[in-house]
């Protein structure tokens, strides 16, 4: 069976996606992460979709108790490097995040700059993973993430973003056609890997509503769901999500 859009891309992608725009912004969004939290180190916080560690890095170093999950070796093994060079001790596992083996673990769970929703390739996959993580939570409990604003693309190209982020050394993006019908993006992404390979693939990246947002965490037991503008290093409530914005801020509680 051939790879996923999305294995291929983090399959040796590690040291080079810290080096990605959007991952700059750890600082800020750990900072609202923690008002979030209301700063209480008792609870346990679930990192799905973790990546190269970075929030689950920085969150563990003030303080708080994170486990990190991930697909992907590379990024995976990246993490547990950077953890040992600040000497943090920290729960990195491999698992699909649409089959997580949690029942009931955890007081928040963070999914956070697509960490896995909305990659999938069905409408169904994406929402296996937001049942898989609810599974995870406790009955009263927070779930903090990020996905695709689909009034962005409706009312702008692609283009624009994909340009603006456009650096020397990071992977980038050429929108090949936006479905309004079904509000996903199949792109070209090109990229170096580790070793200095250069790859293109296809992806395909599935842009979401406000109100779909609302009504899938809703049918989770989420009774309130609030959704914000996300400005990468600086998430605040202060933001209102608007077609300008490309990905929106979603903070769900439940219980």
């Amino acid at each position: 069976m051939s790879k996923a859009w999305y294995e291929k891309l983090f399959e040796n992608y590690g040291k080079k996606y810290d080096e990605e725009v959007f991952t700059q912004g750890t600082l800020g969004e750990c900072d609202f992460l923690e008002r979030e939290l209301g700063f209480n180190k008792s609870l346990r916080i679930l990192d799905v979709g973790c990546g190269t560690g970075r929030h689950a890095i920085e969150l563990t170093k003030r303080g708080y108790r994170v486990t990190g999950i991930d697909l992907s070796q590379a990024q995976l093994r990246r993490a547990a490097e950077k953890a040992d060079e600040e000497n943090l001790v920290i729960e990195f596992l491999r698992y699909d995040a649409r089959n997580l083996p949690f029942d009931r673990a955890f007081d928040v769970a963070i999914m956070l700059c697509e960490g896995g929703f909305p990659l999938m390739e069905t409408d169904e996959m994406n929402y296996d993973i937001l049942k898989s993580v609810a599974k995870a939570l406790k009955e009263e409990a927070l779930f903090i993430l990020t996905t695709l604003n689909a009034l962005y693309p409706l009312h702008q190209p692609l283009k624009e973003f994909y340009d603006g982020v456009r650096a020397e050394g990071v992977a980038s993006y050429e929108s090949q056609n936006f479905d309004v019908m079904t509000l996903r993006d199949h792109n070209l992404t090109t990229f170096t890997d580790d070793d200095g390979v250069k790859h293109e693939i296809e992806s395909n990246e599935r842009y979401y509503m406000p109100s779909e947002m609302t009504w899938l965490l809703g049918t989770l037991g989420f009774t309130r769901v609030e959704i914000f503008g996300a400005k990468i290093g600086a998430y605040s409530r202060e933001d209102p999500l608007t077609q300008e914005v490309f990905e929106m801020l979603v903070v769900a509680k439940r219980g």
